[in-house]
Parts: C-alpha cells; sequence; structure tokens
C-alpha cells in the first residue's frame, strides 16, 4: 500500500508541473517580459531577451506535447479499430464455425459408408482399389482439418469463467511434458527441464493452462522438425511490486523474424507452411493467459531460436 501511495503522490505531482508549464508559466513569462521592456535599459532588455527565449522554449515544449499527443491519438484509435475487427471476427466465426461443422459430419459419416462398402466394390485391378482407399483416406484427413480449425475459431470466441484452484505448477508442466515426450522422441527433439525449487504455487484454472503448456510445447516441437532441443525453466521473481511465477520455453528452432513478431498472437497469422497451421494456437493462448491474469510475451531472433515467456501471479501476493 504504502508503494501505491508513494506512486499516486509522484503522478499527482507530475499532474501539478504539467499544469505549472501549460496554464501559469507562458503568461507569467509573457508579463515578465512586458515589464522589463517597460522598465528599459540594458537591464531590462536583457531580462526581457531571457523571458523571451523562456517563451519561445515552453512554446516548442507544448508543440511537442501536442504533436505527440497527436500521434498517440492516432495510435489508440488504430488499436480501437483492430480490437472491434478482432471482436467481430469473433462473433463471425462462431456462426460460420457452427455452420460449417454440419457439412462435415455429413461428410465424415458418407465416407464411413463408403470403406464399409468398399470390399463389396468390383475393381478393374488392384491398383485402382488401393488409389480409391488413398482417397478416402485424403478425404477423412482434410476433413479432420477442417474440424480442427472450426474448433480453433469456436474456442477462440468462446469465453467461460476460469476456474481457479491452488497448483503445482512445475507438476502441471511435467504432465504435459512427458505427453508430448511420446511424440517427438522418435524426431531426436529432447526436453530439458529447469524447474525451480520448491516448486511456484500458483492460484489458476489447470485445464485452461495446460492447453496452453501444451500448445508452446508442440509450437516449439513443430518450428524445428527434427533434432533440437527445448528448455522449459520455471522460477518466482519479484516485478512492479508483486510477486510472479515465470514460465519460459526455449526452442533451437530457426526462431521468428523480425517483421512477424508483433503479428504472431494475431488470430490467423501463422508462420507454418501451408495446411500445416490454423493460426489460431497463440491468439487462444493470449486470450487464456490474459484471463488468467498473466502476460505471455516472445523474444527471438532469426537462426537463433523462440523463447516463449508466460508470467503469471503467485500465491504469496503481498503489497508493500
Amino acid at each position: 500500500m504504502q508503494a501505491v501511495r508513494l506512486e499516486f503522490g509522484r503522478a499527482q505531482s507530475l499532474r501539478r508541473l504539467l499544469f505549472v508549464e501549460r496554464y501559469v508559466a507562458p503568461p507569467a513569462v509573457l508579463l515578465g517580459t512586458l515589464a522589463a521592456l517597460r522598465v528599459g535599459g540594458r537591464g531590462g532588455e536583457a531580462i526581457a531577451g531571457v523571458c523571451a527565449l523562456a517563451l519561445a522554449l515552453l512554446g516548442f515544449r507544448l508543440w511537442r506535447n501536442l504533436v505527440g499527443r497527436e500521434k498517440e491519438i492516432q495510435t489508440l484509435s488504430e488499436q480501437l479499430i483492430q480490437s472491434q475487427k478482432l471482436s467481430a471476427l469473433g462473433e463471425l466465426s462462431a456462426g460460420v464455425a457452427h455452420e460449417i461443422n454440419n457439412p462435415l459430419a455429413v461428410i465424415t459419416q458418407e465416407v464411413e459408408l463408403m470403406d464399409m462398402l468398399l470390399p463389396r466394390a468390383r475393381f478393374e485391378s488392384p491398383d485402382d482399389l488401393a488409389e480409391f482407399q488413398e482417397c478416402l483416406g485424403e478425404i477423412a484427413r482434410q476433413v479432420e482439418r477442417c474440424g480442427n480449425i472450426t474448433h480453433g475459431m469456436l474456442d477462440f470466441a468462446r469465453r467461460r469463467e476460469a476456474v481457479v484452484q491452488e497448483t503445482d505448477l512445475n507438476r502441471l508442466i511435467d504432465d504435459m511434458v512427458r505427453l508430448v515426450e511420446l511424440e517427438i522422441r522418435n524426431k531426436n527433439i529432447f526436453i530439458e527441464r529447469r524447474y525451480a525449487e520448491p516448486a511456484p504455487c500458483i492460484r489458476t484454472d489447470p485445464p485452461l493452462l495446460r492447453q496452453v503448456i501444451l500448445n508452446l510445447l508442440n509450437n516449439a516441437a513443430q518450428a524445428m522438425g527434427r533434432d533440437g532441443r527445448i528448455v522449459i525453466t520455471t522460477s518466482t521473481v519479484r516485478r512492479d511490486g508483486r510477486t510472479e511465477a515465470v514460465l519460459r520455453f526455449r526452442d533451437t528452432g530457426p526462431g521468428i523474424a523480425r517483421e512477424h513478431l508483433e503479428k504472431i498472437f494475431n488470430p490467423f497469422f501463422t508462420t507454418k507452411d501451408p495446411g500445416k497451421g490454423t493460426g489460431l494456437g497463440l491468439s487462444i493462448c493470449l486470450r487464456i493467459v490474459n484471463e488468467l491474469g498473466g502476460s505471455i510475451d516472445v523474444e527471438s531472433e532469426r537462426g537463433k531460436g523462440a523463447e516463449f515467456i508466460v508470467r503469471l501471479p503467485s500465491l504469496n501476493q503481498t503489497e508493500e
């Protein structure tokens, strides 16, 4: 509380200084200039010159502040427009996803029926049968991909209250690590654990946080393809007057281009090859982490891997 009062006092002092600079100082300097000119003489002229210079500097500062405010207003307006677009996109995507899921379900049923009737069919050669089976398999795979996209759209648009409970962060992460290790071991990708001891204890929604961790691990593995390492680090840090649990996921992949860093959390933005990503994973991670009261950032340099940093409020919150 003392820190909060101190920060509030500094803000009040800054407001008073700005008020004096904008509304009190210019008239005072102008009056001083006029008084000095009225007195006359070299001393009066010198004082008037100094006052005129001070008035010019104040005018320059006010002009610069005005330009800065205009740029800030423009930036906020652009962010507001982008936020409104994303909100409309979320509402639209939910309706579109529901409509698309119905024909996808019908296609899936028809593929299954054709697969059941396939043994009764007659083909001129075994190669025709194999080609037909391959076509059915490709249809099923593409339908599954479309289903994953629509489910991702629904997850992105859906809002629900998090059910928080006390959670051992290291144990929760390790559950997801063991799951991913089974899939990436044959790709020569290894996961290195650097867990803090004692384990950071947080109040969170475990299923939602598991979704974030699983997504970040899968993204790191897909970025490397083969032959790489993922380093997971947990720690407890003190920042901005509060205690946070920090999760770091660092990979040895190709990294993220500088021009993509500000876009990777946008819905439907992906750097993966066509057909290998929906572009919704990181945007869903960002929404979940924000709902849990935390933040997620990325640090990367092309050719030097990437590191995603998740910060969550820790249990032992104290204010000084």
